[in-house]
């Protein structure tokens, strides 16, 4: 089982640490300061378990467990508040240790971690058997499935959160991204191509340096030369080039 303890204060992450490492099927432990730094250590260390303190600074617990990508690691949330409790099983978290623990009541937690992490790979197992060769395949997903409900943005003196379905459409600044939402224009340092491939099927590039949400547009208004603008719903104009019309059109006739 590889685990991302994600806390704060350095004794906290300490200890869950030295209890950790008494369990013998724990193969990697790694630790985040603080919520950002977490979804920052995701891909890259794949756990299959998040230890999660709540009160941080930034962004809290919870918001990390609402930003989590698609598939999740399991939960378990760690906190010296026990006021959250029902907010943090709405967020499907496996259990929830208030502070301070002792190995015993870690262990309930890590038990239950591991049963649903059995129900997973026997679930994984079971699946239909695909289809021999000889037979027709369904053709693969052009786009990923939505792996995020919204984005955290860090900004002076605190993080922005930006609900995927607010933002309208998504343009390039340098090595930025500009994301345009009707609370304001934030800027996000990521790559266009990567952004929208974390955002989904929803979104569809337009333009070499644009990518607009689907939901919002409301028509399309053809230009010289094959190009054309995309008017969405709030009234903005978003260019769409000859390169991505054909694909944008497809997109928008989809079931």
């Amino acid at each position: 089982m590889r685990v991302l303890i994600v806390d704060d204060e350095r004794p906290a992450r300490d200890k869950m640490r030295r209890l950790l490492e008494q369990e013998a099927d724990i193969s990697a432990i790694e630790e985040a300061r603080d919520g950002i730094e977490a979804l920052e250590r995701l891909p890259a260390f794949a756990p299959d378990l998040l230890l999660l303190d709540i009160q941080m600074p930034e962004i809290t617990g919870l918001d990390v467990a609402a930003s989590l990508p698609t598939p999740a690691p399991l939960v378990v949330f760690v906190t010296a508040y026990d006021e959250y409790a029902i907010r943090a099983f709405d967020a499907n978290a496996i259990d929830y240790l208030l502070k301070p623990y002792d190995q015993q009541r870690l262990q309930r937690a890590l038990q239950r971690v591991r049963e649903r992490l059995a129900q997973q790979r026997a679930a994984q197992t079971t699946q239909p058997m695909p289809p021999l060769l000889t037979e027709e395949a369904p053709p693969p997903l052009q786009h990923p499935l939505p792996a995020i409900s919204q984005l955290l943005i860090p900004e002076r003196g605190g993080t922005r959160i930006v609900r995927v379905e607010h933002i309208q459409w998504i343009e390039t600044a340098d090595n930025y991204v500009v994301l345009h939402t009707a609370e304001g224009q934030p800027l996000m340092r990521q790559t266009l191509a990567g952004l929208v491939d974390k955002l989904g099927p929803r979104f569809q590039r337009c333009h070499r340096r644009a990518a607009v949400q689907l939901d919002w547009i409301v028509s399309v208004q053809h230009l010289d030369k094959g190009d054309g603008e995309l008017i969405l719903r709030s009234g903005a104009r978003v260019p769409c080039s000859r390169q991505y019309r054909a694909e944008v059109m497809e997109r928008l006739q989809a079931p």
